[in-house]
Parts: structure tokens; sequence; C-alpha cells
């Protein structure tokens, strides 16, 4: 038997309430507080009804791993704020070495599939955020005109603590910077964006023949990147 201390449920009720700065979720009247007993501030009340609705869906033991809201909202207030400019440049480096400037040299059907579908996407990164990505074919390392990067990085460094929460799994997970700004700015969708980031792996699975654990871990990052611009939206929705 196992002696693991698990938290469990201890209130009636999680509601919401309006405060300085933005709202916060209360449990029987008692704030909820991040892990590191700061307060947690929502920028909305959308968000903040959300992550109540994650505190009421608890039956006896809290399970964080069934409360994705909480838990991207506990990081933006202990981890993404005091250390903003660090993950905003982390962030921002993806542009340098972007998924969609990488392209295969053979099968033509595979160069097909990613010129298809990661065409639009570069087109669409050079009007919008004036940001056109040199593409080159194989694995010889690109590099980016500065002026590429500085508008990219600007445009990580405009968003606010929550935005660059939303905006970290929306790139890590696909390994491409165009496309998480590509969900947040709305011209995709996470579902779209991981689809486009698994051109490769699709064109591998229908040729070599599919693999059950690489597509558990493609459906856990669809699950995260949903998650994820979920948050994005409720974050921004008064």
């Amino acid at each position: 038997m196992s002696s693991e201390w698990k938290a469990r449920r201890f209130w009636k009720a999680a509601s919401v309430r309006e405060v300085e700065g933005g709202a916060e979720v209360t449990l029987d009247e008692r704030p909820v507080r991040t892990p590191g007993k700061l307060p947690l501030i929502l920028p909305t009340v959308a968000l903040a009804k959300a992550i109540a609705a994650e505190w009421d869906a608890q039956i006896e033991i809290i399970d964080p791993n069934t409360m994705p809201l909480t838990r991207a909202a506990n990081s933006a207030v202990e981890r993404v704020t005091p250390q903003f400019d660090a993950v905003a440049n982390m962030l921002a480096d993806y542009g340098g070495t972007d998924l969609l400037s990488y392209r295969a040299v053979e099968p033509e059907r595979l160069v097909h599939a990613q010129a298809e579908g990661w065409d639009p996407l570069v087109d669409w990164a050079a009007t919008r955020l004036k940001a056109p990505l040199r593409i080159t074919h194989g694995v010889i390392p690109i590099a980016q005109d500065d002026s590429v990067l500085h508008n990219l990085r600007a445009e990580v460094m405009g968003l606010d603590a929550f935005g660059l929460t939303a905006l970290h799994d929306l790139v890590t997970l696909p390994g491409s910077l165009i496309l998480g700004l590509a969900v947040i700015r709305g011209r995709l969708n996470a579902a779209d964006s991981h689809a486009l980031s698994r051109i490769d792996e699709e064109f591998q699975s229908e040729s070599w023949g599919r693999d059950d654990e690489a597509d558990e871990a493609a459906a856990a990052r669809l699950t995260q990147m949903n998650n994820a611009e979920r948050f994005w939206s409720l974050s921004r929705t008064v």
C-alpha cells in the first residue's frame, strides 16, 4: 500500500470574484494561491471561471493532471513573470532555426507535402509579421536576416506573462515560432499547427508503419497544445 500523501478536496464550492488587477478564484471564500503561496490573480474573469471549474471538478483527491489551466496560471505567476525576458528570448530564438525553414531534399512526395503545408505560413509570416524566412533544403544551417529576427523577437516581447506562458507550448512542442504565433494571432488553430508540425512524422508512418509509442506522444503533444490555445483565448477574453 502506498503511503504517499495526496491532497484532498476540502472545500464545498469554488467561485470567482473581481479584484484589483483582474480576478481570483476562491474556495469557500478563501483565495487560491500558487504552490509558492503567491496571489493567483488572473487577467480575465473568463479564465478565472474556467479555473474555478477545474477546482469544482475535483471529486476527492486533487489531481493536478486534470487542471491544465490552473497549472499554466501558476507557471505564469511563479515562473514566467520573474524571468520574463529569459523565457521570451528563448522562444524568440526558435525563429532562427524555425521548423518551416528546413525542407527535405527527397522523396518528392515529402518535398511536396512540406511545401503545400508550410509555404502558406511562410508567406503569412512575411506579410503579417514582416518576417520573410529564408528556406533551405537539407540539414545545412541557414542564417535568417537580422531584421527578421528583430521583428519576430518584438512579437514575443510584446506579450504579457500569461500570453507568453501560452505561447511557450505552442512554440516548443511543434518546434516552430511561426506556428506558435500563427495560433495566437488566429491564423491557425492548435490542431492544425500540430498536424503541420508532423508532416515528416506522418510521412514516415505511412512509409514504414505506425509506432504506438510515437502516436501516444503525438496525442499528448496535441492535448498540451489545445490546452495552451484555450489558456491563450481565455486570458484575452473579458
